[in-house]
């Protein structure tokens, strides 16, 4: 019943920087200020799907799934609380920040914060990028994929799919890496997991995707010329087929920038498992531990 993944709201002492990193170095669209200073992104005809909201430290605040009415957010939400697990419904000041008629929202066994919103509003007014790019691949997909560090594996895949309702696209398995793929839509995947070695609990990375390959091109030359660390080279996933490349963002966290992501059919599609993440490229710059962003356990 989760259709895509909708928005994304991030909590940092460096939300500013925002103004100009989304724009100019990611192309998107800065959609004005939240009633706390939070800087808003918009990416296509979303009011808004990135919000960096002003904190002490760099968290992750939320992610908003999007289903079809408040009945799927209500069916959702029994199961999550048949696990064990506390739902609460919005307020009507965080509706009119998230731009959505509702959500309910809850922790997932791991901390996390997931919101389950219908009714995303829609601007009038065409986006206008923040820099010259071909667009982005939304639409009945969504903002993209994110990547979670989770605390267990093995309860985070029961809950992904048994309670909310995620499908198994694939595994990658590498070494210490093992890392589980969820598809809702089209989009290969717009939810994966994995673990740490440390065991910690971390937001990994947001995806985000182009319609062009020399939009990625771009902003990789981009990253260069300011000196905006890559932390991943440019290279092909072996999965979803995508070609991208990671760089830090000014909160701390990781942004894939790509293009060319597989589509998946759900009625055709059967999972696979992978020896290897990349078929070619995207070697490592910096260590993997220096780009996580811990989740907020406060309440955003």
């Amino acid at each position: 019943m989760i259709k895509s993944l909708a928005y994304l709201g991030v909590h940092s002492p460096d939300y500013k920087e925002w103004e100009r990193f989304g724009p100019e170095v990611l192309g998107l669209q800065h959609a004005g200020h939240g009633e706390d200073g939070a800087v808003r992104l918009r990416l296509d005809e979303a009011a808004h799907r990135i919000t960096i909201h002003p904190g002490e430290r760099n968290a992750i605040a939320y992610i908003g799934w999007s289903v079809k009415d408040e009945a799927d957010a209500k069916a959702i939400g029994s199961r999550v609380v048949a696990h064990g697990l506390e739902v609460q419904r919005s307020a009507p000041d965080e509706n009119a920040q998230r731009k959505v008629e509702g959500f309910y929202w809850f922790k997932d066994p791991s901390g996390f914060r997931h919101e389950l919103s219908w009714g995303q509003y829609h601007a009038v007014a065409p986006f206008h990028a923040g820099r010259p790019v071909s667009g982005f691949r939304t639409a009945e997909q969504g903002l993209g994929h994110v990547v979670l560090a989770v605390a267990d594996l093995e309860e985070g895949d029961r809950f992904y799919r048994e309670v909310l309702g995620f499908h198994p696209s694939d595994i990658v398995r590498d070494g210490p890496l093992e890392a589980h793929f969820y598809h809702i839509n089209g989009r290969h995947h717009s939810l994966a997991i994995s673990r740490l070695p440390t065991r910690e609990v971390a937001f990994l990375h947001l995806m985000i995707e182009l319609n062009s390959l020399d939009d990625v091109g771009t902003a990789h030359d981009i990253c260069e010329q300011r000196g905006i660390p890559i932390t991943t080279t440019l290279g092909r996933h072996s999965n979803d087929h995508m070609i991208s490349f990671y760089m830090y963002t000014p909160s701390g966290f990781r942004l894939e920038y790509g293009w060319g992501g597989l589509d998946v059919d759900h009625d055709l599609w059967i999972p696979r498992t992978y020896d290897k993440p990349s078929s070619w490229g995207h070697h490592r710059q910096h260590k993997e531990l220096t780009a996580l962003m811990m989740h907020d356990r406060a309440p955003a």
